[in-house]
């Protein structure tokens, strides 16, 4: 164990000095909550690979490619579709971002429709969906931790020193915000998605040429996907690619990567940078899984399948590379999720409606950040058997925002109405749905809960868009808003005193 912890430890200690060294500079709210729009595009493209690929991507994603075959590859599908949707994304987002000095994905959604409470929904919506998710990575901590205990350790207490080493590592994500997050990205990004690729790539070579397992070795039902008479529907995987390309950008925690760049150049760059290096660690986990799967105890636990590969290929030493590179996505998205729910309990939630300046903000977040710690850290230490259900649940719900969110930024009818309307009944659609027929709808050819919701926000969005028309004052705001996006004119006096009268 010295190995495999020593490795460990001295991975954790070089983010602690490359963070120590960095300097911490929160001179406002901006700064802590948006690092200062000041990343350029390699920043830009490690922190979103680092804040959307978590370390359960080694478990979860190489164990159902282990498991399941080829339809694990819906994961890559969508995560490259979402890469492109930040390419589109990124001019208007940035420039209104800058322009009205947003900070928080529900900041866009309280310019764009001109009213507060839908900041409120959005923030409240965004950060209960966002805890299942955030218990369930500290939980995946427990799979790595056992491992780097060479089974010494018991599952209960392997989690409890994961929750431990992630908890201890919030004290530099709260002193620093946003930009202590997406510099210690870099070097974490560089670990687990570059050296993590290499590392995928050897062991693929390893398992054809030294154990002669390939392709034509593997069980036939490794190919199928669900498709006309399956059991799931034929319409099953283009709802999970379809959720996951578009729920992507309704997470907090990854919308707010739209505001840490230094200008639109920079996300378009670090859309063209993210597109390769997805597709590249995509491509190796997914087939590292499935010829995996033919390896001695990999069948009996698939989510192991990256841990049992690299032990029996390399012994501890790569074991101990392994636990480094999980360790490295998780704290990645770890940290996101924490800072970004941070900055919106204390911009959207109390600075909403109580008037604070710039230090009170940051008080509030940092202690947001503290009691979201402790309860993560408390529920990841409970056995939770629903947890998984709830997570899923919840990623059906954080779909709903992206109704009012992409017709928001790309057309310009659409009202307060309609958006709270929709997201409100998408969402009672999604759990309702989710919780009678759990996975996909049999009676509609495999739709997903959140996949249905989405359609029934649509329709209201679309038709308040039509039957409660803008009045000519919001029409006109609405018009100068993308207008400052397609022709990059300054802002106006009266867009500005109609923002500020709108309450945004």
């Amino acid at each position: 164990m010295l190995i495999t912890f020593g490795a460990i430890a001295f991975f954790f200690a070089i983010i602690i000095v490359i963070l120590q060294f960095s300097g911490i500079r929160d001179r406002g709210f901006t700064e802590y909550a948006v690092g200062g729009r000041s990343f350029d595009a390699r920043y830009q493209a490690m922190s979103f690979l680092n804040t959307w690929y978590p370390g359960a991507m080694f478990t979860a994603f190489g164990g159902m490619a282990a498991s399941a075959g080829v339809i694990s590859f819906y994961v890559l599908s969508y995560s490259l579709l979402t890469v492109v949707l930040m390419y589109l994304m990124a001019r208007p987002v940035w420039i209104w971002g800058k322009t009205f000095n947003l900070r928080t994905q529900p900041d866009l959604l309280a310019l764009r429709f001109g009213s507060r409470h839908i900041r409120t929904i959005a923030a409240v919506v965004g950060i209960i969906s966002g805890i299942p998710w955030l218990v369930l990575g500290m939980q995946a901590l427990g799979t790595l931790f056992q491992h780097m205990s060479l089974g010494t350790l018991s599952f209960a207490h392997s989690v409890m020193l994961g929750v431990a080493i992630i908890a201890l590592r919030q004290v530099w994500t709260m002193r620093m915000g946003m930009r202590g997050v997406v510099i210690s990205d870099m070097a974490q990004g560089i670990v687990a998605y570059i050296v993590g690729s290499a590392t995928l790539i050897g062991l693929i070579l390893w398992m054809v040429f030294v154990r002669g397992i390939t392709f034509d070795t593997l069980d036939q039902k490794m190919f199928s996907i669900p498709s006309i008479g399956s059991k799931e529907g034929p319409l099953y995987v283009f709802s999970l690619i379809l959720t996951g390309a578009i729920g992507g950008w309704c997470w907090p925690y990854i919308f707010v990567r739209l505001f840490t760049a230094d200008g639109v150049q920079s996300l378009k760059k670090s859309a063209a940078l993210a597109v390769p290096l997805s597709l590249i660690f995509g491509v190796a986990l997914l087939v590292f899984g499935m010829l995996g799967s033919q390896m001695p105890g990999v069948s009996a636990h698939p989510n192991d399948v990256w841990f049992i590969v690299s032990e029996q290929a390399g012994g501890l030493w790569l074991l101990g590379l392994a636990g480094v590179i999980v360790l490295a996505a998780s704290m990645g998205h770890t940290d996101g999720n924490i800072q970004a729910t941070g900055a919106q309990i204390a911009n959207d939630l109390i600075g909403n409606y109580w008037h604070l300046d710039e230090r009170q903000l940051i008080v509030i977040a940092k202690l947001g950040m503290l009691a979201l710690t402790i309860l993560s850290s408390w529920l990841a230490c409970l056995e939770l058997p629903a947890l998984f259900s709830l997570a899923i649940l919840a990623y059906q719900g954080i779909i709903q925002l992206a109704v009012p969110q992409f017709l928001g930024i790309f057309w310009k009818r659409g009202n307060t109405y309609g958006a709270i309307a929709g997201m409100v009944v998408g969402f009672i659609i999604a759990v309702v749905l989710e919780l009678e027929y759990p996975g996909f709808l049999p009676w509609a050819y495999g739709l997903t809960s959140g996949t249905v919701g989405l359609l029934a926000n649509l329709v209201i969005y679309v038709s308040m868009a039509y039957l409660l028309p803008q009045s000519r004052e919001e029409e006109q705001r609405v018009k100068e808003l993308f207008g400052l996006v397609k022709e990059g004119r300054p802002l106006t006096a009266p867009l500005s005193q109609r923002v500020q009268q709108s309450g945004c």
